[in-house]
């Protein structure tokens, strides 16, 4: 077992970077899951438990974790009538039947190769959170038919392969097709609701050797972790959600591009070995 001071020094890290993550759902629609994937990788890696399916860990952990932000959230933004439940109740069913597949293909695949594309599709959020630009449009109308029925199951997929909610692909995906940015914000965190708690119920059955999980783990998700984030979200979510409404998130979302490419930079530079 890891000594008395390296787990405080971790659970003040969690507090942290709860209290952080709770934020950064309600005020750029991003999600915590962003955030808390690195997070969990470095602190379970620091204490001592690595192995093959690390990543699994750090991606149910963080997606546990969604359940409750993301439910906290869109009900604030619910309150203000911005959530589309529309788009929601359209975008929903393809959204979970993609967050199942994520399940099964991060179960099959080692710690190493869930880095490597968490790395990727970090570097591809940041840039676009970087360099976008609001007036982009593919379209004047989240898209229906075939391409919602091809686009849907996509959006679930990758965010389960990254631990996160709806946010980091929902929100430009919406703003693209012509949606206004809170309105986007809002809706994405059903998306949210709708990819983690189909995936953490397939993650609390996946198989870890406990030799290599830390204490309190049930399946791929610890509960340690998860609680400590979870109280500080319940938090500091609100206040994210009041700022989103009461300011402009983008100089924030520049600063964050950076932050977030760093880490994605890291990750997968640790993926390939150097």
């Amino acid at each position: 077992m890891p000594d008395t001071t390296l787990l405080m020094q971790m659970l003040a890290l969690l507090v942290v970077i709860g209290a952080f993550a709770g934020v950064l759902a309600g005020l750029l629609g991003v999600g915590g899951g962003i955030v808390l994937v690195p997070a969990f990788f470095y602190a379970f890696q620091t204490l001592g438990y690595g192995g093959p399916q690390l990543m699994q860990m750090c991606l149910a952990t963080s997606l546990a974790t969604i359940i409750v932000t993301s439910l906290r959230s869109v009900l604030s933004h619910n309150k203000k009538g911005a959530v589309d439940w529309v788009i929601l109740r359209g975008w929903g069913p393809g959204i979970a039947v993609g967050a199942v597949l994520g399940v099964l293909v991060a179960a099959s695949l080692r710690s190493v190769a869930l880095q490597a594309l968490f790395g990727v599709l970090g570097i591809v959020i940041g840039a676009y959170l970087g360099l976008g630009r609001a007036h982009w449009r593919l379209g004047d109308a989240m898209p229906g038919g075939v391409r919602r029925v091809i686009m849907s199951p996509i959006v679930g997929f990758l965010s389960v392969l990254m631990g996160i909610g709806g946010g980091s692909f929902g929100v430009p995906l919406m703003s693209l097709y012509n949606t206004p940015i809170h309105r986007a914000v809002a809706t994405a965190a059903g998306f949210g609701v709708i990819i983690a708690v189909p995936s953490v119920l397939g993650f609390l059955f996946l198989q870890i050797d406990p030799a290599q999980r830390p204490p309190l783990t049930v399946g791929a998700v610890n509960l340690v972790a998860f609680g400590v984030v979870i109280c500080m979200t319940l938090i500091t979510t609100p206040l994210g959600v009041r700022l989103a409404h009461a300011m402009d998130p983008k100089p924030l979302k520049r600063v964050f591009a950076v932050f977030l490419t760093l880490v994605a930079l890291n990750m997968l530079r640790k993926a390939l070995g150097w």
